[in-house]
């Protein structure tokens, strides 16, 4: 799958996007995995309310939704508008 990152936290990661292939069957469980694996993973990750999480484009609020066959995870901060 491809794992994209915008704004802060594609600075903190230092890639705007990675392919990337897990066993992680959740949200939750993919960003496990991913902290796990370096410190600037842990970083970007460590306060979770401020990062949200798109699935093939579809905007997903629960951290448990399966990413089982997803083509593209995308990580960004919440929007504002105006």
């Amino acid at each position: 799958m491809k794992i994209l990152y915008f704004s802060w936290l594609r600075e903190c990661i230092g890639v705007s996007f990675e392919e990337y292939s897990t066993d992680q069957t959740t949200i939750s469980g993919l960003i496990r995995e991913l902290v796990n694996r370096e410190p600037r993973y842990r970083k970007a990750f460590k306060n979770l309310t401020m990062v949200k999480v798109a699935i093939d484009q579809e905007l997903v609020a629960d951290m448990e939704t399966s990413i089982v066959g997803a083509h593209e995870i995308a990580f960004f901060p919440p929007m504002t508008g105006g």
